[in-house]
């Protein structure tokens, strides 16, 4: 079967069936080639929807998990977006199209530089990227974007970093696996003023989130 023919299998009869609604998110996922983002020797499995190695300890998620939480973002096409794990930048590749700008950060410096060759493969171009400890945000690097729209962490913490929160809107939206280093709860976190509400999507589990406020590597 072509990845063409999978792909179109995994949008119609996975994400679709599972709840993800929203067109703009669909069309995203049907033009981006996951397996452009897959080891080869993994590529006979890029559509199906289970997380899979990309190397140095680390998973490209499954397509639904992904999916979700940019559902829940209600990310704007005027969104500048931070995304904490860039991974195999299968992620970012979806939020670049939903969103203005990307902002990604990734600790691993060859997962950083294989995903923005992906990138500048697939003629992304609004996506900016940095090697570094993910849970201190961006760290003013583009001052005009010390202050995000919406996070997105692809990793699990034992709690929401607080360097990532003094970075969001004031009515913005960040969305994180927390927990234990075993299992966590999908988060949303919304921001509003000084107060921040929670809500709890359900159990998943995720590689751990490593840095200064996340865990110890």
């Amino acid at each position: 079967m072509k990845y063409d023919d999978q792909l179109k299998i995994l949008v119609n009869s996975v994400l679709k069936l599972k709840g993800i609604k929203d067109q703009k998110i669909l069309d995203a996922f049907m033009t981006t080639p996951r397996h452009e983002f897959v080891p080869e020797n993994l590529r006979i499995y890029s559509y199906k929807d289970h997380p899979l190695s990309i190397g140095d300890g680390q998973t490209i998620s499954q397509p639904y998990i992904v999916a979700l939480m940019v559902q829940l973002l209600e990310i704007q096409k005027t969104d500048k977006i931070l995304e904490i794990g860039t991974g195999s930048g299968y992620q970012t590749a979806i939020l670049s199209k939903l969103a203005d700008e990307v902002f990604t950060v990734e600790r691993i410096d060859n997962l950083a530089r294989n995903a923005r060759k992906v990138l500048k493969k697939l003629q992304i171009t609004n996506v900016h990227f940095r090697v570094g400890d993910g849970t201190k945000g961006w760290i003013k690097a583009f001052p005009v974007c010390e202050f995000f729209d919406k996070i997105i962490i692809s990793a699990a913490s034992p709690e929401v970093p607080e360097s990532l929160i003094n970075q969001l809107k004031d009515g913005g939206i960040l969305i994180l696996p927390c927990g234990s280093r075993i299992q966590q709860d999908l988060i949303i976190v919304r921001k509003d003023g000084e107060n921040n509400t929670k809500e709890n999507h359900g159990a998943c589990s995720f590689v751990p989130l490593i840095g200064e406020e996340g865990w110890e590597n």
